[in-house]
């Protein structure tokens, strides 16, 4: 299985969204620092993912646009 998945920073609130094959693995990779375009914003909560059958599915940058504006907008509307 393949996985998009979004995180956000505790430390600063961002959005962080990637694909992966193992989303338990890649959520402590996240929060133990080793993964180098997140290391300095770590810790990170899961706060949405989707799961595909082919990598190229889980990838497609249409659907990390639409999940981070409904991410987005839902986090703005609690606020």
């Amino acid at each position: 299985m393949n996985y998009t998945y979004i995180l956000k920073s505790k430390k600063d609130s961002q959005l962080y969204l990637a694909s992966t094959t193992d989303l338990r693995k890649r959520l402590k990779e996240h929060n133990v620092g080793k993964v180098f375009s997140t290391k300095s914003r770590k810790l990170f909560e899961l706060v949405y993912y989707e799961a595909y059958k082919s990598e190229s599915d889980a990838r497609q940058s249409r659907a990390f646009a639409q999940l981070k504006k409904h991410i987005t907008d839902s986090t703005n509307s609690t606020k």
